[in-house]
């Protein structure tokens, strides 16, 4: 298996309950995301924490001497494969929205 993958499963293994109960809120919010943003941008953030922390060490041995151009691109593979499993992990973050209030109003105008 390569590196960024075990990595992922390394991450996921002993992060086991924070990511099943990540994996229900973002089911949930995949298929409906009225009124869960909060819960799911609270929660996100935990697991975002976690995912920056084994990118990090994933990166680290790649980012000295020559090696340093592969970095990035083992980051990406690291990201897309969490994307995979997550696909709305990008949405983390985003702001809830309550309700719309226009202050743009057109006046109607008599031609006679």
């Amino acid at each position: 298996m390569v590196k960024y993958k075990e990595y992922f499963q390394k991450m996921l293994r002993e992060n086991r309950k924070l990511f099943d109960e990540f994996k229900k809120i973002h089911d949930n919010y995949a298929l409906n995301s009225d009124g869960l943003q909060e819960e799911f941008n609270k929660q996100g953030e935990k697991v975002l924490e976690v995912i920056r922390e084994y990118e990090n060490r994933l990166c680290a041995n790649t980012e000295r001497g020559m090696y340093n151009k592969f970095s990035t691109g083992l980051a990406q593979k690291f990201q897309d494969e969490i994307r995979k499993e997550f696909s709305m992990i990008d949405y983390v973050g985003l702001k809830a929205e309550t309700e719309r209030i226009s202050s743009f109003f057109i006046k109607k105008i008599k031609l006679t």
